[in-house]
């Protein structure tokens, strides 16, 4: 872990670095660019071919679907407390969706115009749920949960499988309880492309939700325009942000959590007391010793792992500010929750308090885990329901209201020089 003190002379280099930007690398945007370029040119073949490389499959286009046998199949396999979690997480997932979701309205303007919006689930959408490390059971549900609660007619589902062809019975359960219409057992770039772009077998969607490596996220990014995204949700995140009335096992068992998604995963610990610091870099050290996921937590805290000490807590939400990160577990006195809370403006979810644990907002509580990472929390929020509805805006105009609006039309058409404009409203008023 690389420890740095805010009076260290480093400090600023160091804080200036942990700020990042979502940008990829040239490798992986021509690599990218390449794949999509094959699937569109040669649709299934090139996903066949991909499986193979990739994921060490050999699979026909006739194989990319699963199959009804296989979806029932999974569902003998799964046992019933794993259908039990999936049922809970869903009813929060839903009870969420509720609360969030964009309702129609319609109101008067000052010219006497009806105006309002309308909101309709999109047709088409589909879900990325990564598969490489770990089956990511909770992602079916944190994407496709939200498309269900929407009442998204179609539901396409792209998930990596085995060197065997098989997807995870768990996965598929969960793909099942969303409602998914359609799973493939294709990952990586191509499956965004064929989701995207549409393929001899695979009808292109709507728009794309879900996260994904450093290949899937630029896979999105580059086919904006061809499909709509939800946002770039890359490797994992957490910041934890704490003074000295935080417990160190509790800050530890945090870091850990996120350390073992390994990979370029970002870990960031900002305190303003110099005992937590030491009290949670033995915490860390103990803990660790118990976890199973070694080789990926050990790669996590030496690579990616930054420990700050800073003066004031103020200090500490302003480098949340500039990192924005997925996750910030916040454990501060009672008395100065709200006011971080009021001061912190970029980070994708925030964890408020002792007991509030970012694995239980991955798996259970109802917002979507589905974040902005690398920084993009400054610019993107994370999934929500009204993602999945497509927003249309109504303008209802009676004679009147004709009448009081055409001195301002006329106006605008003048300056613009668009005088069509113009005589279109004032050819209902003669």
């Amino acid at each position: 872990m690389n420890i740095c003190r805010e009076s260290d002379a480093r400090y600023a280099a160091v804080v200036a670095a942990m700020n990042r930007r979502a940008i990829p690398g040239e490798e992986v945007r021509q690599s990218v660019a390449g794949i999509i370029k094959e699937v569109q040119e040669h649709g299934d073949e090139a996903l066949c071919r991909y499986a193979a490389a990739f994921d060490r499959v050999e699979l026909t286009p006739a194989q990319l679907r699963v199959t009804e046998d296989e979806l029932a199949a999974a569902q003998q396999q799964v046992p019933q407390d794993v259908k039990e979690a999936i049922a809970a997480a869903l009813n929060n997932i839903e009870y969420f969706s509720q609360q969030s979701m964009r309702k129609d309205w319609s109101g008067v303007n000052a010219q006497g115009c009806e105006v309002g919006e309308r909101f309709v689930p999109y047709d088409r959408v589909g879900i990325y749920v990564p598969g490489g490390k770990a089956p990511l059971v909770s992602t079916a549900l944190m994407t496709g949960g939200f498309a269900k609660a929407v009442g998204v007619p179609e539901i396409v589902a792209m998930t990596p499988c085995g060197p065997d062809g098989r997807v995870n019975p768990a996965v598929l359960v969960a793909l099942q309880a969303v409602g998914a219409t359609e799973i493939y057992r294709i990952g990586g770039a191509q499956g965004v492309a064929a989701m995207a772009l549409g393929t001899q077998s695979i009808a292109p969607v709507q728009k794309i939700f879900g996260p994904g490596n450093r290949y899937v996220v630029e896979a999105k990014r580059q086919l904006v325009g061809a499909v709509a995204i939800d946002l770039l949700p890359g490797p994992s995140e957490v910041m934890v942000l704490a003074d000295e009335t935080a417990n160190a096992a509790y800050v530890a068992a945090d870091l850990l959590a996120q350390a073992e998604h390994g990979g370029d995963s970002a870990i960031a610990f900002v305190t303003t007391s110099e005992e937590l610091l030491k009290e949670v870099e033995e915490q860390i050290a103990l803990q660790a010793q118990s976890l199973s996921r070694a080789e990926y937590l050990q790669q996590v805290l030496r690579d990616n792992t930054n420990c700050l000490l800073v003066n004031e807590l103020t200090s500490g939400a302003d480098i949340v500010n500039d990192f924005a990160p997925e996750h910030l577990v916040l454990m501060v006195a009672a008395d100065r929750e709200e006011e971080m809370l009021s001061r912190i403006r970029t980070a994708g979810a925030i964890y408020a308090g002792t007991y509030s644990t970012v694995a239980c907002g991955d798996f259970l509580a109802g917002p979507s885990h589905t974040l902005p990472t690398g920084g993009s929390g400054k610019s993107f929020s994370g999934i929500r329901a009204d993602q999945f509805q497509r927003r249309t805006s109504i303008v209802r105009m009676s004679r009147e209201a004709a009448e009081r609006s055409l001195p301002h039309v006329q106006v605008f058409a003048r300056v613009e020089g668009l005088d069509a404009h113009g005589r279109s409203l004032e050819i209902r008023t003669l």
